[in-house]
């Protein structure tokens, strides 16, 4: 623990509680926490740290059960489906080309665009009504972005978010069994 025990545990613990929040937010903050000189060098390094982590992570983690069968389904039964993150751009482009999905998605919409922007602009440009739209996600900030555009929102339960879990009144997943 590079920066001690103290501060690990609060960024853990601000990390479960923002987990949609995006990193270039997250790491100039945490940083602030610490002793360490701030400065857009450091800044850049953890930044790129946790890219690299986050791309091998994510494309060999294993898949939430039925998640491929449901984006499959959906693009058979011609549902348009968009990918809003808080990752960045052309990293959730990377992470799609690698896992073979990127066709799936009508449009991925990564940082620096905030998740309720992106909706709003999804929305608009394709023409969708809000009864017609529904977010699934599993962060504050993914909730937050659904009510922002007073869209119907579905939590997918991780043990991330239980504090959200216990707050929150919509429908929740498991997995897409």
């Amino acid at each position: 623990m590079q920066w001690g025990e103290q501060v690990s545990h609060k960024v853990r613990d601000h990390h479960r509680l923002n987990g949609g929040m995006s990193r270039f937010d997250k790491i100039p903050l945490y940083l602030s926490w610490t002793n360490e000189s701030v400065n857009e060098v450091l800044i850049n390094k953890l930044c790129n740290d946790f890219s690299n982590l986050v791309k091998y992570k994510v494309i060999n983690s294993p898949w939430v059960p039925g998640a491929v069968e449901l984006i499959k389904h959906l693009n058979y039964i011609n549902h348009n489906c968009f990918i809003v993150t808080a990752t960045p751009q052309d990293e959730i482009i990377e992470i799609l080309h690698e896992l073979e999905l990127h066709s799936a998605f009508k449009e991925v919409i990564g940082a620096p665009t905030n998740k309720s922007d992106a909706i709003k602009l999804i929305m608009e440009k394709y023409k969708i009504l809000k009864d017609d739209a529904i977010m699934l996600g599993d962060s504050n900030t993914d909730m937050i972005a659904a009510s922002n555009n007073n869209i119907d929102f579905i939590l997918r339960k991780t043990n991330e978010n239980q504090a959200l879990q216990a707050n929150l009144y919509t429908q929740m997943v498991d997995n897409f069994l």
